[in-house]
C-alpha cells in the first residue's frame, strides 16, 4: 500500500467505530458478529405482515387521512399489494373520500377493486358487500355512468 493512500485511510480508521468496521475476510460485522438476514428484516415494518394486520393498518390510516394527497397516496399504497383489500378497508377509504368530498376517487376505489380481483364473480361479491355503503354515500360505478357503448 502507498504511502499516499494510507495517509487517506487512516482518518477515517479513527472515525468509523472498531465494531463497524468492513473486514475483507468477515464481511459486514458488529461488534464482532455477523450480521444475518433476521438483523436487517427485523426493523422492516412489512415483514411477514398477516391479512387481518394489513386490514387494521390501512383502516387506521383511511381514518387519519386529511387532504387528497394522502387518500390517493393510501389507495395507491393498499392496491400494489398482490391481495384485494377487505371490504372494510374499502368502507373507510370510501368515507375517507366523502371526507376530504373526493368522488372521482370514490368511483376509482371500485374501478380498483375490479382491476384486482381474478373474476367478474368476486367483483359481483364485492359490489354486494358494498352496496350499503355506496348507496350511503352516492357513490356510483363507472359502468353505470359509462355503460360499454357510449365510453
Amino acid at each position: 500500500m502507498s504511502l499516499l493512500r494510507c495517509a487517506r485511510i487512516a482518518p477515517l480508521r479513527r472515525t468509523i467505530p472498531s465494531g463497524l468496521r468492513l473486514s475483507a475476510r468477515r464481511g459486514f460485522a458488529l461488534q464482532g458478529r455477523r450480521l444475518a438476514a433476521a438483523d436487517i428484516d427485523a426493523h422492516d415494518p412489512h415483514h411477514e405482515e398477516s391479512f387481518e394486520e394489513f386490514t387494521a393498518r390501512y383502516e387506521k390510516e383511511f381514518e387519519s387521512v386529511q387532504d387528497v394527497f394522502e387518500l390517493q397516496r393510501n389507495l395507491n399504497n393498499a392496491f400494489a399489494y398482490d391481495l384485494v383489500p377487505s371490504p372494510s378497508v374499502i368502507i373507510a377509504a370510501l368515507r375517507a373520500a366523502r371526507r376530504v368530498n373526493d368522488y372521482p376517487t370514490a368511483v376509482r376505489v371500485f374501478e380498483g377493486i375490479r382491476a384486482k380481483v381474478e373474476n367478474k364473480g368476486q367483483y359481483d361479491e364485492y359490489l354486494r358487500e358494498l352496496e350499503g355503503i355506496r348507496s350511503e354515500l352516492g357513490v356510483n360505478l363507472k359502468e353505470s355512468m359509462f355503460p360499454e357503448g357510449q365510453a
